[in-house]
């Protein structure tokens, strides 16, 4: 039984309904599309990662990188070559890809480079100013003083 029911979370919680299609998601993997291309994620200070795909063979031009809302997509497609080989071993897979992630709130791609058949993704968690901790200033408070009506009698 893979299935999780999520309805009593929702019940007192707004805006949740993200985390609901996002395990339904990870449940409905096809573990064959997991294996290619293979990459890493690490993260490189508190507030960067860096997602690294293994892309030989793959030009620039190949590939396309999508960050739209809180999912990163990463394709490539193969341009067809006009010349017929005659291969003994074909060990480099060079097929079609989409390879999808998740990104946090906040997390935002600050650049990608193709370097030695590696593909290096940046990403960058950039959370809003009004978002951060602040500290408040407490004022020592003046005790108002009464105010003393004079009457003066003629």
């Amino acid at each position: 039984m893979r299935s999780f029911d999520l309805t009593p979370l929702f019940r007192s919680s707004v805006g949740y309904d993200r985390l609901s299609r996002l395990m339904d998601s990870a449940l409905r993997v096809d573990e064959a599309q997991l294996a290619y291309p293979p990459y890493n994620i690490e993260q490189a200070s508190e507030d960067s990662y860096r997602i690294t795909m293994a892309v030989a063979g793959f030009t620039e031009a190949e590939l396309t990188i999508t960050a739209q809302e809180n999912q990163l997509v990463v394709s490539g497609k193969p341009t067809k070559s006009d010349e017929a080989k005659t291969y003994l071993h074909r060990g480099i897979a060079g097929r079609a890809f989409e390879r999808r992630f998740e990104l946090a709130d906040h997390i935002r791609v600050t650049g990608a480079e193709l370097v030695n058949g590696l593909l290096h993704i940046d990403l960058k968690r950039e959370v809003p100013e009004a978002m951060k901790p602040r500290t408040i200033s407490i004022s020592a408070g003046q005790k108002a003083q009464p105010q003393v009506i004079e009457n003066k009698a003629a």
